[in-house]
């Protein structure tokens, strides 16, 4: 459950230290993003010899929450972090080469493929 201004660590190698998030997409009255959602964040910390730089706006895909999101099946998945992986507006692909740690599986469902093959482990 990410609002805005709820601060996420990115979950790939593409510079950034610290992402804040501004808007969620998904209509004006959506208030909360979950796992496989794409939000709109401003890079807080960067790295400067990263693919993104210091308050640059982009987009981001959730891929750990740290509130739990039932599953059809009846079971709750939960991370310890809130995690993040910038993507290409336009080709919706990861602008990294690696993402960290684990994703959920509700990333994969959401269309984004590429983000769950780089991923070391899909829970």
């Amino acid at each position: 459950m990410i609002q805005l201004l709820s601060v996420l660590t990115p979950a790939d190698n593409s510079g950034a230290k610290r992402l804040r998030v501004i808007h969620i997409y998904g209509g004006s009255s959506r208030r909360f993003g979950y796992v496989g959602d794409i939000v709109k964040v401003v890079v807080d910390q960067a790295d400067p010899n990263g693919y993104v730089k210091d308050s640059e706006k982009v987009q981001a895909v959730i891929v750990r929450t740290r509130k739990e999101t039932r599953r059809s099946d009846g079971t709750y998945i939960r991370f310890d972090d809130n995690a993040a992986v910038v993507i290409d507006p336009k080709t919706k692909d990861p602008l990294a080469s690696r993402v960290f740690g684990p994703i959920a599986r509700e990333v994969k469902e959401a269309g984004f493929a590429k983000i769950a093959s780089l991923a070391t482990e899909v829970i």
